[in-house]
């Protein structure tokens, strides 16, 4: 009987310990491979559809990078500029083309082409669910800042439902 109170106050323990360390834990909405693959299809497709080639990543909510895929024939430095593109995107929760945009004509926000990390050109999208940035998606090579993006929104408005 003594054994057994002394289990029952102990699993009492564990379980109240157990609540207690995940109230300190957060659990957030992330891009997934299986995700991150059917954007870059989608984004390949839009491309394709308007006879352009191109690169696409796709960059977690951390900026790490998930999956990119490059068609034949793009240069290879766009395999870069579609990751950071993307991370970019993701950094500022907001688009790359609208970041370049802002750079440009603010003042105090023209040397933000200064830090390695962010490429200011079009081309990166955020990736958002239920108004949280879960990830983003970078674009390259397809012809040109308005046209990379073009594919990104085509596929992010194809793949993530819009109740989300």
């Amino acid at each position: 009987m003594f054994a057994k109170t002394i289990s029952t106050a102990a699993l009492g323990l564990v379980v109240c310990s157990s609540a207690l360390a995940s109230e300190g834990i957060a659990q957030r909405a992330d891009i997934t491979l299986p995700l991150a693959n059917q954007l870059i299809e989608a984004t390949l497709e839009a491309c394709h559809e308007q006879d352009r080639t191109a690169v696409v990543a796709v960059v977690d909510r951390g900026g790490n990078l998930v999956a990119v895929q490059r068609d034949d024939n793009v240069g290879p430095h766009n395999t870069l500029a579609a990751q950071r593109k993307a991370f970019t995107s993701l950094s500022t929760k907001n688009s790359s083309r609208a970041l370049s945009d802002f750079a440009r004509n603010t003042p105090d926000a023209e040397n933000l082409d200064s830090l390695d990390e962010l490429l200011l050109l079009g081309g990166g999208v955020p990736l958002k669910v239920e108004g949280q940035v879960i990830g983003a998606i970078g674009v390259a090579g397809a012809g040109g800042a308005e046209i990379d993006e073009s594919c990104a929104l085509t596929a992010i408005d194809k793949v993530l439902p819009k109740t989300l």
